[in-house]
């Protein structure tokens, strides 16, 4: 790509206001190379998406997000046709790479994390730190945060705040929030989050972490339906990948980072474990090459300029020639949750 393309590329779409996690590593492990057909299934503001198309590569970008395929048509229209925008969820990312005419792939890359740009914006009501709606949907439609909170039942809420925020207390949170709904439905941020804090108190020792961070973290993940939607992902991109292909995977907490290092421990394993006294196990021939024998982390460099980056887990590998097979994604991880208008189950 010539100078002033690659300049007009890095300008599109005006000043990023997501940096791209761990970008060096997943380019690393992508490994883009001119002619290649690579998906980013979280498209978000077009960090991993620039660096690929600056490698040569065409790209398939992929967000649930309105506003994120809105704001990337600059980008598209500066990669001079090898940037396709779809708005749609990145399970499905073997269906949206073959309507696109790409029925096999070089490449798929996964950033699992809320994007800051949603984070950023108060009216989209992810975050506690700026009062808004408590709203939490990343495709602005079915059901919100608030309706979560205003009518699912105790014991649904106590399992879906202790199970996806991993929170202790979550009984105690629950029941808090059904004793303050019966007089007022919750409907911002703010107010769910004083009463969280009210209930929890601050914890001297870790000052600089909101009480109510876990609660919140577990409604966005049970309104998105993330954990379905990242290990349907993963099960797709085994579909899409030609021999050889490579699947990185960014996680930010360790719920989706145990369904990313239990696909890939699965899918790359050769031979049975146990003893000569237990019968001898069947092993499926393997679909990954371990492309990382652990997680890689950001150094200190990364995480000092980008704090979003200490969290950041990236595994990655190589597709081999072996059929795709079926994943049940409960026994990958994802745990069953109540029913609600189309969330959990």
């Amino acid at each position: 790509m010539a100078q002033g393309a690659e300049q007009n590329l890095s300008d599109a779409g005006g000043p990023e206001r997501h940096v791209p996690v761990l970008l060096e590593a997943v380019m690393t492990h992508l490994a883009p190379e001119p002619g290649d057909v690579i998906v980013d299934g979280t498209f978000g503001a077009g960090g991993y998406t620039r660096a690929i198309i600056g490698a040569g590569a065409q790209v398939i970008g992929i967000d649930r997000d309105p506003d994120a395929i809105a704001g990337g048509a600059d980008l598209a229209r500066a990669a001079g046709g090898r940037l396709t925008l779809v708005p749609g969820r990145f399970a499905d990312l073997e269906k949206h790479a073959a309507e696109a005419g790409h029925a096999a792939v070089s490449g798929v890359v996964l950033d699992l994390g809320v994007s800051s740009m949603q984070l950023d914006e108060a009216e989209r009501g992810f975050s506690f730190l700026r009062d808004g709606p408590l709203d939490m949907r990343m495709e602005q439609a079915g059901p919100s945060a608030a309706d979560v909170v205003n009518e699912l039942p105790v014991r649904d809420l106590i399992r879906i705040i202790g199970l996806l925020g991993e929170e202790k207390r979550a009984t105690s949170v629950a029941h808090a929030i059904d004793v303050a709904r019966k007089e007022k439905p919750f409907a911002g941020t703010a107010e769910l989050a004083n009463l969280i804090e009210k209930v929890l108190g601050r914890n001297p020792k870790k000052a600089q972490i909101h009480p109510a961070t876990r609660t919140f973290q577990a409604l966005r993940i049970y309104v998105n339906g993330e954990l379905h939607q990242a290990a349907e992902a993963l099960a797709a991109a085994e579909r899409v990948l030609k021999p050889g292909g490579r699947l990185v995977v960014v996680s930010f907490h360790s719920l989706e980072d145990r369904i990313v290092k239990r696909f890939f421990a699965d899918r790359s394993r050769t031979h049975a474990g146990g003893s000569r006294h237990m019968p001898e196990e069947h092993v499926s021939p393997p679909t990954f090459e371990l492309l990382t024998r652990k997680a890689v982390e950001a150094d200190q460099e990364e995480t000092d300029l980008n704090p979003r980056a200490r969290s950041a887990r990236l595994r990655a590998g190589r597709r081999t020639a072996n059929p795709p097979r079926h994943l049940d994604i409960h026994e990958a991880g994802v745990p069953k949750l109540a029913a609600f208008n189309g969330l959990g189950g």
